[in-house]
C-alpha cells in the first residue's frame, strides 16, 4: 500500500509517521501546504527551508501544495486535489495518513475530500489519550519547539519555548496537551525517525492575524 503523509512539521504528524512506519505501508513522501506569499508552512508559519531540512533528515520526498495568503477553502481544495491526483497517477498512492486526534468534523471533512478522489484516509493516532500521547512524544526522544500560539487560548509567553515536561505542567487545564483545538502548534527538530537533528535559533515573536509566531531560523552547518 502506497501512502503519503499529511505533514505540518509538528508533533502530531511526526507521531503519525512514527506509527505508520511500523506497518507494511510504503510511505512515498510528505504532503505539506505552503503559503507562497510567506514561503512558510501554512498555519504553523515555519520557513520552507526548515521544512525541506525535515524531509531530508527523514529521507522522504516532499510534495508541496502551494496556496496564496488568505486562500479560500475552494482554492485550498483545488490545489490539494491537483497534487493528490498526480500522486495517485504517478506513484499509485491509495491513501493519505493524518495526525488528527479527536475532532470528528475534521476527520469527516478529510474523508469526504479524499473520497471524491478515490483515496482513503488513515488516522494512526486517532482516539489516543492526548496527555499520554504528549508525554509519549517526549519519552520517545522527539524534540519540538512551540512555534504558534492562539492568545485567546494560551498566553503568548509560551511561543518559542520547548515542548517538554515543563511546558505541559505549566499550561492551563483548559488547553489540550497536544493543542488539538488549535491552542498551539509545534516544529519538530529531532526524534527517532530523524537521521539528523536540525540546527536552528529562535528569532523574534511576531503577531499576525491574531496569532503569535516564533520565527525559527535555520542555522548552517558551518555557522
Amino acid at each position: 500500500m502506497n501512502v503519503v503523509l499529511s505533514w505540518s512539521g509538528g508533533k502530531d504528524s511526526s507521531l503519525a509517521l512514527h506509527e505508520i512506519m511500523k506497518t507494511d505501508a510504503n510511505v512515498k513522501g510528505l504532503l505539506t501546504t505552503i503559503t507562497k506569499d510567506y514561503d512558510r508552512i501554512s498555519i504553523h508559519g515555519v520557513r520552507r527551508e526548515l521544512l525541506r531540512q525535515q524531509a531530508m533528515s527523514l529521507g522522504l520526498h516532499l510534495y508541496e501544495v502551494s496556496i496564496p495568503k488568505d486562500a479560500s477553502n475552494e482554492i485550498y481544495e483545488k490545489e490539494t486535489e491537483s497534487v493528490l491526483l498526480r500522486l495517485k497517477k504517478n506513484d499509485a498512492i491509495s491513501s493519505v495518513v493524518f495526525g488528527d486526534l479527536f475532532l470528528q468534523d475534521i476527520r469527516e471533512y478529510r474523508e469526504k475530500l479524499l473520497g471524491r478522489l478515490g483515496l482513503g484516509c488513515i488516522f494512526p493516532i486517532w482516539g489516543k489519550d492526548t496527555k499520554k500521547l504528549a508525554y509519549q512524544f517526549i519519552q520517545d526522544g522527539f524534540r519540538a519547539i512551540v512555534c504558534t500560539i492562539d492568545p485567546k487560548k494560551l498566553d503568548k509567553q509560551f511561543c518559542g519555548c520547548e515542548f517538554d515536561g515543563s511546558f505541559l505542567s505549566e499550561i492551563p487545564g483548559t488547553v489540550d496537551p497536544c493543542g488539538e483545538n488549535g491552542e498551539f502548534h509545534t516544529f519538530v527538530y529531532d526524534g527517532p525517525i530523524f537521521k539528523d537533528r536540525l540546527r536552528f535559533s529562535i528569532g523574534e515573536v511576531v503577531e499576525r492575524n491574531g496569532f503569535y509566531f516564533a520565527d525559527i531560523l535555520p542555522v548552517s552547518e558551518d555557522s
